[in-house]
C-alpha cells in the first residue's frame, strides 16, 4: 500500500515553530541538523509550555542544536526533560542540556538491551533521573501530559499524549516521513504491531513525530503503518514459501525489492523481527541460521 507521507519539512535547523497554543500550552519545535537515511531531515526537540516548560528529547549532541535550544527560552526554566526513547540522536543531547538548566531527565528507564547486541544507536550509558510507567501523568500551566509506552521501536519507548486535546508527541514510533525500523532483540514486532493498534485506535488531532514535520489528523496514517506492517508479514510469509530455508538477509531482494544500499541492513532486521514474530505464532521456523515455513 502507498502511505502519504511528508517528504519536505520546511523548519530550517535552528528555527522555532510555534504549534502552539493548544489548549493553553505553548508547543514549540526546533529542528536539529543531523540529517541522514535514519533521521530524515534531523531530530526534533519539542517545548511544552510557557515561563516553566518541559523539553521533550534533548536530541544528538550538537553545539548548535542546544544554543538554539537555550536561545529559544529567554527568561524560562527548564523543570524537566522528557525523553521518548534511549537512541542516541535523542538522548546524546542530554549531558549538556543537562547541565545548562539543571533539569531532570524522565523517561522509561535505562537502555533495556545489553551492550553487544543488535540496536545501532543505543544509548547504553542513559541513566534517568526518575522514571515514568505506562499511564502515568504529568501536569503543567494549562496542560495534562499522559505518557503511554510503546515498544517495538526501542523497547523503552514512550509516546507522550495531551489527550484533551488530541496531540500525540509519537518520538520514532509514529513519524510522519516514513515507517520506522525494528531491529531485533530490542526491537519486536509483535510488540510494534501491538503498540502501533493501540495509538492508531484512537483520534488524534495533531501528530508531533521524533522525525519529520507535524502532521494534522493523522489518523489515516496511523492505521496505513499498522495496514503496511501486516501486508509486509503477508510477503515475508510468501517469501519463505517461495525461497525457504533462507537466511534473513536473503529474504530481503523478495520481499523489499531494490533498496537504497544504505537501508539495505535495516530491512534485513525489521525482515528478522517479522520472521521471529511468525516463529512465535508457529508459522516460521529457524534452524542454523535459515528460516522456513512452519510444517
Amino acid at each position: 500500500m502507498s502511505i502519504a507521507f511528508l517528504k519536505t519539512d520546511p523548519l530550517p535547523t535552528a528555527a522555532v515553530e510555534e504549534l502552539g497554543p493548544a489548549g493553553g500550552s505553548r508547543i514549540r519545535r526546533i529542528r536539529a541538523g543531523n540529517s541522514g537515511p535514519f533521521t530524515f531531515l534531523g531530530t526534533n526537540t519539542y517545548i511544552l509550555g510557557e515561563g516553566e516548560v518541559t523539553v521533550i528529547d534533548p536530541g544528538p549532541e550538537d553545539e548548535g542544536h542546544l544554543k538554539a535550544l537555550l536561545a529559544a527560552l529567554p527568561g524560562e526554566r527548564v523543570a524537566r526533560i522528557l525523553i521518548t526513547h534511549t537512541h542516541r540522536d535523542h538522548t546524546a543531547g542530554l549531558a549538556a542540556l543537562r547541565a545548562a538548566t539543571d533539569a531532570p531527565a524522565l523517561a522509561f528507564g535505562p537502555h533495556l538491551t545489553p551492550p553487544g547486541l543488535a540496536g545501532e544507536g543505543a544509548d547504553h550509558d542513559f541513566r534517568p533521573d526518575g522514571t515514568m510507567a505506562d499511564g502515568a501523568v504529568l501536569e503543567g500551566e494549562g496542560w495534562r501530559l499522559t505518557a503511554l509506552h510503546t515498544p517495538g521501536h526501542c523497547a523503552n519507548h514512550l509516546c507522550f499524549a495531551l489527550e484533551e486535546h488530541g496531540i500525540l508527541f509519537g518520538g520514532d514510533h509514529a513519524m510522519s516521513c516514513s515507517t520506522s525500523v525494528v531491529i531485533p532483540p530490542d526491537g519486536n514486532m509483535a510488540d510494534y504491531m501491538a503498540a502501533l493498534a493501540r495509538v492508531a485506535a484512537r483520534e488524534w488531532s495533531l501528530l508531533l513525530p521524533g522525525h519529520g514535520a507535524p502532521l494534522p489528523a493523522p489518523g489515516p496514517l496511523l492505521r496505513g503503518l499498522l495496514d503496511h506492517r501486516l501486508e509486509r508479514e503477508a510477503l515475508v510469509l510468501a517469501a519463505l514459501h517461495r525461497h525457504g530455508p533462507a537466511t534473513a538477509e536473503a529474504l530481503v531482494p523478495p520481499v523489499y525489492g531494490a533498496l537504497d544500499e544504505r537501508l539495505v541492513r535495516a530491512a534485513s532486521h525489521s525482515l528478522l523481527a517479522h520472521l521471529r514474530k511468525l516463529a512465535a505464532e508457529g508459522r516460521a521456523a529457524e534452524q542454523d541460521g535459515l528460516w522456513h515455513p512452519a510444517s
